[in-house]
Formats: C-alpha cells, sequence, structure tokens
C-alpha cells in the first residue's frame, strides 16, 4: 500500500483520483454480492473520458452531502473518545501498483474508518439494522483490499442520536471477485483509454 498525504476535498486530490477506480465507487463495478454492476460501462467511459481530458469531472453535490462532510470530524473525535485511539487522516491509499485507490475516513495502527452521516431515518435505519449497510460492503471491503488491512470499523453518525459504530471483518471471498473484476476492468480501461488517445 501507498498512502498520499493530501487534504481530501482539494484540487490536487480530485487529481489524483482522476482516471483511477477508487472504492467509494467500486459498487460501479460489482455488486454486493461480486456479480458485475450494471453501472460499470458507464464508469469506465468515465474514468477513460477523465484520463483523455487529464481532470476528474466536477462531481454532484448536494445540502445532504455538504452537511456530512461538515460533521465527519464531530464523528471522528467521538469515535476517538469512545474507543480511546488516536486516528490518522490521509488523503489516499493506492494498491502497490496505483492502478486502484481509497480515501478512507482515518487509519488506526491495524483498521480503518469509514464514517457516514446520513439523514435522520436513513442513520435510524441503520441503527436498527445493526449491521453494515448494503450499500457500503463494497466500499468498506474494497478498502481493505487496498489497503490490505483485514478489518474496517463503519460509523453511523447524527447529532443527538446515539452512534452505530461496527466493526467489519475482511470477507476474502468477496474481496477475491472484487480483485478479479478490478484487474478485469483495469484491463479494459487501459485498453479503452488507448482508443481514445488513437481517435484523438
Amino acid at each position: 500500500m501507498k498512502i498520499l498525504q493530501l487534504e481530501q476535498g482539494t484540487p490536487e486530490w480530485m487529481q489524483a483520483r482522476s482516471g483511477r477506480p477508487t472504492a467509494s465507487c467500486f459498487d460501479k463495478i460489482v455488486t454486493s454480492k461480486g456479480e458485475p454492476s450494471t453501472q460499470r460501462k458507464k464508469y469506465l467511459y468515465q474514468l477513460a473520458g477523465e484520463r483523455i481530458i487529464g481532470t476528474k469531472e466536477e462531481g454532484y453535490s448536494n445540502a445532504i452531502m455538504q452537511r456530512g462532510v461538515e460533521l465527519e470530524s464531530t464523528a471522528r473525535q467521538l469515535y476517538e473518545f469512545v474507543n480511546d485511539v488516536e486516528v490518522q487522516q490521509v488523503g489516499m491509499c493506492l494498491t502497490d501498483d496505483e492502478k486502484v485507490s481509497c480515501s478512507p475516513d482515518g487509519l488506526m495502527v491495524k483498521s480503518g474508518l469509514e464514517i457516514k452521516c446520513p439523514t435522520l431515518p436513513v442513520h435510524v435505519e441503520y441503527l436498527l439494522g445493526g449491521k453494515l449497510p448494503t450499500t457500503y460492503v463494497q466500499q468498506v471491503q474494497g478498502s481493505m483490499f487496498v489497503t490490505g488491512y483485514d478489518r474496517w470499523d463503519f460509523v453511523s453518525f447524527y447529532p443527538e442520536m446515539p452512534p452505530l459504530m461496527l466493526r467489519v471483518r475482511r470477507d476474502e471471498k468477496f474481496i477475491s471477485k472484487l480483485e478479479s473484476a478490478l484487474r478485469e476492468f483495469c484491463d479494459e480501461l487501459d485498453a479503452t483509454t488507448e482508443k481514445l488517445r488513437i481517435a484523438a
């Protein structure tokens, strides 16, 4: 694993993400069961296009998403207090070949952290469910694939409500499927990018 010390959300961080599959978008490559996603081709074309134009296209953002970003530091501090740990903030983690990445919300000595700050009804749903939401299986397991870690903590935070804090273990069966899908995706991404360069 290689770590890039960039501040998340900055132009430099966005540039580093450009044209590279990242864990938060692994759901566009595989489903939570490790099957091909229906969004795969569109995501492939997105990344190939970013490689050609040399930058990441501006992503969608709304007030709810911005609120989540603003609450993240509060959630991280609560996690540190409850678990008596110090969380290291990093910009991005890359696999050794630098082909895929993840941007964790924190790293500890032997584990990583993913924080979500959803709306109230969604947070209540997560609390009642008491397990890692299916929506984030690819991201959390994908982050463990990128970093090589065996565990990842998931936090759902909403002010004035109890937080959900879960420890997720590495799922080797899923990661094996993910690794195979990523290898195929990256090969196809390289080939598609080359075709675009020739066409240009």
